[in-house]
């Protein structure tokens, strides 16, 4: 597994498809997929909605990020960091960050190596 984690809009997709040599195609949504759409897939984008919508269903973050880990071992995931910047006052909001932060930090466990984005350039982390 690699994770592949920046701000909005910093290039992380592009920077993903050029590094890996994936085509659009490879790249499966977070924001719209269900886990079981994920098995087996090259590289997912926005894996931080996927957290959102799975926090909003009821559901344990943190186990089913490990299910998402051992079904897609060579995965390749493209996260945006989102626990910079102002802390938000809807208690929502914050648990959200929290639980984004936290599966960040399992899948970095989990990955061989971990790339942050900025500026469309890439700094290796492990």
């Amino acid at each position: 597994m690699r994770l592949v984690l920046g701000g909005i809009a910093q290039g992380k997709r592009d920077y993903v498809k050029t590094a890996y040599q994936i085509s659009e195609n490879d790249i499966f949504s977070g924001e719209q997929t269900e886990l079981e759409q994920l098995s087996g897939v090259v590289a997912v984008d926005q894996f931080h909605l996927w957290v959102k919508r799975k926090i909003k269903e009821g559901a344990d973050v943190p186990e089913l990020t490990e299910i998402f880990i051992k079904q897609n071992p060579d995965c390749i995931v493209i996260c945006d960091e989102v626990g910079c910047g102002v802390v938000p006052v809807e208690k929502e909001e914050r648990e959200y960050r929290e639980q984004v932060g936290r599966m960040q930090i399992i899948l970095a466990k989990a990955s061989e190596s971990v790339e942050r984005v900025i500026c469309g350039i890439a700094q290796k982390i492990k």
